[in-house]
């Protein structure tokens, strides 16, 4: 595969943790991927690629298990789908089956067994080596271009050998769903962090920003996680394998407002199929006048 070189930061390589079971969507993941449901016309997965590529990601380690094989085939190219499309004269679908094969160097490995977040971002030690490299989580997409993952990059170069995460700002209790950050000082969109409170009661929540699936990792967290220890129901999680970063090196946050998606919970996948429906250059407008008429019809909003 041709890639092109990284237009931004040292940054090179991700690691994608898609060994999940998608149960929140059973029956629709019974024998499909959760990460290769559609939201509009391409899979959730590739909007994750594409977004790290955005941000100048080159090599990307996709971390699944079992009947995850859809998601090889996706990135892969396709000879005979390839030359049925150029006798029929579709350019058009040709030409883009054959830019996703060519997003990045992608590369799969299989997690034999659920061990939790921690474990399978360890399973990238030794693709990823001694280097910095980000994590996107697969339920979580963020429509921006890259611009988040670009800024946690760039943060993460200021600050050599600390980790940098993503945060939101949740409103009352839902921060409680979340990792919440405990910030120490805080300059603008940038948070430097004590550590990060694991989905707390609303009361005990040390700020209203919760941790989100994107992170900036320096190799030393590889070291981290081999010395944690499993947790509830045996799972090795990331948020412990930070807390000695952040008495290390340092743990930063970015906060970020618009963007995001948690295509894992059924409403908001739904929210992202009719807002990236609206936005779509081909559909938007036909999309549109059908809402408006839904909505119309039902009287909504009336």
């Amino acid at each position: 595969m041709t890639t092109a070189e990284p237009t931004t930061g040292t940054v090179r390589k991700a690691v994608i943790p898609a060994a999940g079971y998608g149960t929140r969507f059973l029956p629709a993941t019974k024998a499909q991927p959760k990460e290769m449901i559609p939201v509009v016309d391409r899979p959730a997965i590739q909007y994750v690629v594409e977004e790290a590529v955005a941000a100048g990601i080159t090599d990307i380690l996709i971390v699944t298990s079992t009947n995850k094989q859809t998601m090889e085939n996706h990135f892969d190219r396709a000879p005979d789908l390839e030359r049925t499309l150029e006798a029929k004269g579709k350019t058009d679908a040709l030409d883009e089956i054959v830019r996703i094969a060519d997003l990045a160097t992608i590369h799969f490995i299989r997690q034999p067994e659920a061990r939790g977040l921690g474990h399978a971002i360890g399973m990238g030690a030794a693709h990823v080596g001694d280097e910095p490299f980000a994590v996107l989580l697969p339920d979580d997409l963020m429509i921006d271009d890259g611009a988040l993952l670009r800024r946690m990059i760039s943060v993460a170069g200021d600050h050599p050998g600390a980790a940098v995460i993503s945060v939101k700002e949740f409103p009352g209790a839902e921060v409680s769903a979340y990792g919440a950050a405990d910030p120490i000082e805080i300059d603008g969109d940038v948070m430097k962090l004590r550590g990060i409170v694991e989905k707390p009661p609303p009361e005990e929540a040390p700020s209203q920003f919760g941790s989100t699936g994107r992170y900036v990792f320096p190799p030393e967290i590889f070291d981290e996680i081999a010395r944690t220890k499993p947790g509830h129901g045996g799972e090795i999680q990331i948020t412990d394998a930070m807390a000695n970063l952040a008495a290390g090196a340092g743990l930063y946050a970015v906060s970020f407002v618009e963007g995001r998606y948690d295509v894992g919970q059924k409403l908001d996948y739904l929210r992202a199929t009719v807002e990236l429906g609206l936005a779509h250059p081909e559909l938007g407008g036909q999309f549109a006048d059908v809402l408006a008429s839904i909505v119309a019809e039902r009287g909504i909003g009336s």
